[in-house]
Protein backbone atom coordinates (compact mmCIF):
# COMPACT_ATOMS: atom_id res chain seq x y z
CA UNK A 1 0.00 0.00 0.00
CA UNK A 2 1.51 3.68 -0.86
CA UNK A 3 1.26 6.82 0.93
CA UNK A 4 -1.81 7.56 -1.50
CA UNK A 5 -3.83 4.75 -0.89
CA UNK A 6 -3.47 4.92 3.14
CA UNK A 7 -4.08 8.39 3.49
CA UNK A 8 -7.19 8.09 1.05
CA UNK A 9 -8.69 4.99 3.64
CA UNK A 10 -8.11 7.23 6.58
CA UNK A 11 -9.96 10.30 4.23
CA UNK A 12 -12.72 8.12 3.35
CA UNK A 13 -13.34 7.18 7.17
CA UNK A 14 -13.30 10.59 8.34
CA UNK A 15 -15.83 11.59 5.54
CA UNK A 16 -18.42 8.47 7.15
CA UNK A 17 -17.38 10.29 11.02
CA UNK A 18 -18.15 14.00 9.29
CA UNK A 19 -21.52 12.76 7.81
CA UNK A 20 -22.43 10.67 11.49
CA UNK A 21 -21.66 13.92 13.62
CA UNK A 22 -23.31 15.97 11.39
CA UNK A 23 -26.36 17.72 13.08
CA UNK A 24 -29.89 16.36 12.36
CA UNK A 25 -33.43 17.41 13.17
CA UNK A 26 -34.44 16.68 17.25
CA UNK A 27 -31.35 15.14 17.31
CA UNK A 28 -32.68 12.02 15.95
CA UNK A 29 -29.97 9.97 13.74
CA UNK A 30 -31.68 8.13 10.71
CA UNK A 31 -28.26 8.56 8.69
CA UNK A 32 -26.38 5.44 7.22
CA UNK A 33 -22.99 5.07 5.61
CA UNK A 34 -21.19 2.33 4.04
CA UNK A 35 -17.90 2.56 2.62
CA UNK A 36 -17.36 0.91 -0.93
CA UNK A 37 -13.64 0.01 -1.39
CA UNK A 38 -11.65 -0.81 -4.21
CA UNK A 39 -12.37 -4.02 -5.09
CA UNK A 40 -16.52 -3.34 -4.73
CA UNK A 41 -16.39 -0.50 -7.11
CA UNK A 42 -16.88 -2.74 -10.07
CA UNK A 43 -20.41 -3.99 -9.22
CA UNK A 44 -21.58 -0.68 -7.70
CA UNK A 45 -20.45 1.08 -11.54
CA UNK A 46 -22.20 -2.23 -13.02
CA UNK A 47 -25.47 -1.37 -10.99
CA UNK A 48 -25.09 2.31 -12.14
CA UNK A 49 -24.63 1.62 -15.80
CA UNK A 50 -27.38 -1.26 -15.67
CA UNK A 51 -29.67 1.44 -14.19
CA UNK A 52 -28.58 3.83 -16.88
CA UNK A 53 -29.45 1.81 -19.64
CA UNK A 54 -32.61 0.02 -18.43
CA UNK A 55 -33.91 3.81 -18.44
CA UNK A 56 -32.03 5.70 -21.26
CA UNK A 57 -30.05 8.12 -18.40
CA UNK A 58 -26.69 8.56 -20.25
CA UNK A 59 -25.18 10.59 -17.09
CA UNK A 60 -25.54 7.16 -15.10
CA UNK A 61 -23.22 5.52 -17.56
CA UNK A 62 -20.82 8.07 -17.55
CA UNK A 63 -20.60 8.41 -13.58
CA UNK A 64 -20.30 4.60 -13.57
CA UNK A 65 -16.96 5.35 -15.01
CA UNK A 66 -16.00 7.72 -12.70
CA UNK A 67 -17.09 4.67 -10.03
CA UNK A 68 -15.03 2.82 -11.68
CA UNK A 69 -11.77 4.95 -11.73
CA UNK A 70 -12.60 6.06 -8.38
CA UNK A 71 -10.49 5.16 -5.13
CA UNK A 72 -13.35 4.15 -3.08
CA UNK A 73 -16.86 5.94 -2.44
CA UNK A 74 -18.83 6.84 0.25
CA UNK A 75 -22.65 6.04 0.45
CA UNK A 76 -24.68 8.59 2.45
CA UNK A 77 -28.55 7.15 2.86
CA UNK A 78 -30.81 8.21 4.93
CA UNK A 79 -34.21 6.10 6.81
CA UNK A 80 -36.18 9.47 5.46
CA UNK A 81 -40.05 7.31 6.46
CA UNK A 82 -38.86 7.68 10.34
CA UNK A 83 -41.14 10.65 11.73
CA UNK A 84 -40.40 12.86 14.14
CA UNK A 85 -43.60 13.11 15.30
CA UNK A 86 -43.84 17.55 15.30
CA UNK A 87 -46.58 17.46 12.30
CA UNK A 88 -44.73 20.10 10.42
CA UNK A 89 -46.99 18.78 7.11
CA UNK A 90 -43.52 19.76 5.04
CA UNK A 91 -43.76 16.13 3.58
CA UNK A 92 -47.07 17.17 2.50
CA UNK A 93 -49.45 14.90 4.65
CA UNK A 94 -51.59 16.93 7.75
CA UNK A 95 -49.60 14.73 10.13
CA UNK A 96 -46.18 12.17 10.67
CA UNK A 97 -48.76 9.27 11.72
CA UNK A 98 -50.57 9.98 8.33
CA UNK A 99 -47.44 9.87 6.18
CA UNK A 100 -46.08 6.81 7.54
CA UNK A 101 -49.46 5.22 6.69
CA UNK A 102 -48.94 5.84 3.20
CA UNK A 103 -45.30 4.47 3.41
CA UNK A 104 -46.39 1.41 5.03
CA UNK A 105 -49.33 1.02 2.39
CA UNK A 106 -46.99 2.30 -0.48
CA UNK A 107 -43.95 -0.01 0.75
CA UNK A 108 -41.08 -0.38 -1.98
CA UNK A 109 -41.96 0.13 -5.38
CA UNK A 110 -38.49 -0.65 -6.89
CA UNK A 111 -37.90 3.47 -7.73
CA UNK A 112 -35.01 5.15 -7.33
CA UNK A 113 -35.79 6.53 -4.66
CA UNK A 114 -39.18 4.96 -2.30
CA UNK A 115 -40.93 8.22 -1.04
CA UNK A 116 -42.52 9.84 0.78
CA UNK A 117 -39.90 11.40 2.97
CA UNK A 118 -40.11 13.48 6.12
CA UNK A 119 -38.48 17.14 4.82
CA UNK A 120 -36.41 17.27 8.12
CA UNK A 121 -34.97 13.76 7.50
CA UNK A 122 -34.07 15.38 3.58
CA UNK A 123 -32.43 18.05 5.18
CA UNK A 124 -30.10 15.67 7.78
CA UNK A 125 -29.19 13.82 4.38
CA UNK A 126 -28.07 17.19 2.55
CA UNK A 127 -26.17 18.34 5.63
CA UNK A 128 -24.48 15.33 6.53
CA UNK A 129 -23.25 14.83 2.16
CA UNK A 130 -22.70 18.82 2.88
CA UNK A 131 -20.16 17.92 6.10
CA UNK A 132 -18.38 14.64 4.14
CA UNK A 133 -17.66 16.61 1.04
CA UNK A 134 -16.18 19.32 3.39
CA UNK A 135 -14.12 16.86 5.21
CA UNK A 136 -12.93 15.46 1.86
CA UNK A 137 -12.04 18.98 0.49
CA UNK A 138 -10.06 19.73 3.87
CA UNK A 139 -8.07 16.26 2.63
CA UNK A 140 -7.88 17.23 -0.60
CA UNK A 141 -9.77 14.51 -2.14
CA UNK A 142 -11.18 15.30 -5.46
CA UNK A 143 -15.35 13.96 -5.67
CA UNK A 144 -18.13 14.36 -6.80
CA UNK A 145 -21.75 14.07 -5.14
CA UNK A 146 -23.69 11.45 -7.33
CA UNK A 147 -27.26 10.58 -6.82
CA UNK A 148 -26.77 7.66 -9.74
CA UNK A 149 -24.01 5.74 -7.10
CA UNK A 150 -26.68 6.17 -4.66
CA UNK A 151 -29.59 4.81 -6.68
CA UNK A 152 -27.15 1.65 -7.47
CA UNK A 153 -26.29 1.60 -3.85
CA UNK A 154 -29.27 1.44 -2.79
CA UNK A 155 -30.78 -1.43 -5.41
CA UNK A 156 -27.51 -3.13 -4.61
CA UNK A 157 -28.67 -3.17 -0.45
CA UNK A 158 -25.68 -1.81 0.57
CA UNK A 159 -27.45 0.98 2.46
CA UNK A 160 -30.59 -1.10 3.89
CA UNK A 161 -33.58 0.91 5.14
CA UNK A 162 -32.52 4.03 3.56
CA UNK A 163 -35.33 5.56 1.24
CA UNK A 164 -32.65 7.82 -0.08
CA UNK A 165 -28.68 7.93 -0.97
CA UNK A 166 -25.79 9.45 -2.34
CA UNK A 167 -23.10 8.61 -3.38
CA UNK A 168 -19.63 10.38 -2.98
CA UNK A 169 -16.90 8.92 -4.85
CA UNK A 170 -12.92 10.32 -4.15
CA UNK A 171 -9.82 10.05 -5.87
CA UNK A 172 -6.25 10.99 -4.72
CA UNK A 173 -4.64 10.99 -8.03
CA UNK A 174 -2.31 13.62 -10.24
CA UNK A 175 -5.63 14.86 -12.50
CA UNK A 176 -9.34 15.32 -10.99
CA UNK A 177 -11.30 12.54 -12.59
CA UNK A 178 -14.24 14.09 -11.60
CA UNK A 179 -13.79 17.41 -13.38
CA UNK A 180 -13.26 17.10 -17.22
CA UNK A 181 -16.02 14.62 -17.77
CA UNK A 182 -17.83 13.56 -21.68
CA UNK A 183 -21.49 13.92 -22.13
Amino acid sequence: MNGEDEGLRVAVSLMALSARTAPKGKGMDSVVTHIVVRDDLPALAAGMKAFGEKHNLGFFIRDAGNVAAAGACLIIGIRGQETLGINCQGCGYPSCAAMAEVCRERGETGSPFSGPNCVIKMADLGIAVGSAVKSASIHNLDNRVMYSAGVAARSLGMVPGCSVAYGIPVSATGKNIFFDRSS
